[in-house]
C-alpha cells in the first residue's frame, strides 16, 4: 500500500499477497490494500487488472478456479481469514456480490432475497423485517417479488444479488462490477442505493469497478490495479483531480477530453510503468 491514511478502524487489512492459477500463472503480485469499518472502498482498473481475483482471494473463492494465495496475509477484524470457507465468512459477515448479477433463475425474486438469510437463527421475524428493509431499498423488487427471476431485466438482477447479500446481515460487502451491463441511469441509481447502505446501515463496501468515474464519485477511497499490482492510492476525490488518473482513466486532461487515440498513446508513457 502507497502509504494510505487510516482514519477509522480498519475491518480488512490485506497485506501482500500473490494469487497463482494452475501453480504456474501469477495474478496478483505483492497486492496490499486496507478497508476501514463503515466505508466504501474501490478498486479499480481495466479488464484483467485482478480486481476480481482480488475479491475472490479475500471471500476465499480461488479454489473453484484452481487459483490458490500463495504469499501474504488476510485479516478480518485482526483476524487471519485465509483457512476459513466462503460459507464461514458469510457467519462473520462478509458475503461477495458475484459479476455477472448470479441469481437463481427458476426461483422467484423474493425467494432469491430469502435465500440470503439461510445462515441466520435469529427467527423468522427478524428476517421478514430484514424484509421489508430489502424492499425498502428496492422498491422496484417489491413490485417484482412473485416474479421469476430469470425473468427480470438486468438492472433488477443485479438488484436481487445486492438484496440477497443484505438478507444475511453483512459488515462487509465485496461487489464485483455493480456496473457492468447496465445503462448509466440504472449504474446511478445502484451506486445512490449503495451510498445510502452505507449511510444508513453502517455497511462497509469494497468494490471492484471499472467505471472509473463513477466509483469515484460514490466512494471514499480508491486504489487502482494494473497488471496485478496495485500502481496508486489515495482518497476518492484527490484521485479524481489527480493528473494521471484523469487524462488515462477518466479521458480528460486540463486541456479538456481526450480522443481514444490520445488516452491509447498515453498508456506507453505512465509514470508507474517506467
Amino acid at each position: 500500500m502507497l502509504d494510505a491514511e487510516k482514519t477509522a478502524e480498519t475491518l480488512l487489512e490485506v497485506n501482500n499477497i500473490e494469487v497463482i492459477y494452475n501453480h504456474v500463472i501469477l495474478v496478483l503480485k505483492g497486492v496490499s490494500l486496507s478497508v476501514p469499518k463503515g466505508g466504501i472502498t474501490a478498486l479499480l482498473g481495466g479488464n484483467g487488472a485482478g480486481k476480481t481475483t482480488t475479491l475472490k482471494a479475500i471471500s476465499n473463492l480461488l479454489q473453484a478456479e484452481r487459483g490458490e494465495v500463495t504469499k501474504g496475509t488476510i485479516d478480518h477484524k485482526g483476524e487471519n481469514i485465509a483457512e476459513l470457507n466462503p460459507a464461514a465468512l458469510v457467519k462473520r459477515g462478509v458475503i461477495q456480490v458475484m459479476e455477472g448479477r448470479h441469481c437463481f433463475e427458476h426461483l422467484t425474486v423474493e425467494e432469491n432475497l430469502l435465500t440470503g438469510a439461510y445462515t441466520r437463527t435469529d427467527g423468522r421475524a427478524a428476517v421478514a423485517k430484514d424484509l421489508e428493509m430489502v424492499y425498502e431499498y428496492f422498491p422496484r423488487l417489491a413490485e417484482r417479488r412473485k416474479s421469476q427471476a430469470g425473468y427480470t431485466s438486468g438492472g433488477e438482477q443485479q438488484m436481487v444479488a445486492m438484496g440477497r447479500a443484505m438478507m444475511s446481515r453483512p459488515d462487509m460487502i465485496l461487489l464485483d462490477e455493480p456496473s457492468m451491463g447496465l445503462a448509466p441511469q440504472l449504474v446511478e441509481q445502484i451506486f445512490q442505493i449503495v451510498k445510502r447502505l452505507n449511510e444508513e446501515q453502517g455497511t462497509t463496501f469494497l468494490l471492484a469497478e471499472q467505471n472509473t468515474n463513477v466509483a469515484l464519485k460514490y466512494s471514499h477511497y480508491g486504489y487502482i490495479l494494473e497488471n496485478g499490482r496495485i500502481v496508486m492510492d489515495g482518497p476518492a476525490a484527490e484521485l479524481r483531480e489527480n493528473p494521471d488518473v484523469k487524462e488515462f482513466y477518466l479521458g480528460m486532461s486540463d486541456e479538456g477530453r481526450k480522443s481514444f487515440r490520445d488516452v491509447r498513446s498515453y498508456r506507453r508513457r505512465k509514470r508507474w510503468l517506467a
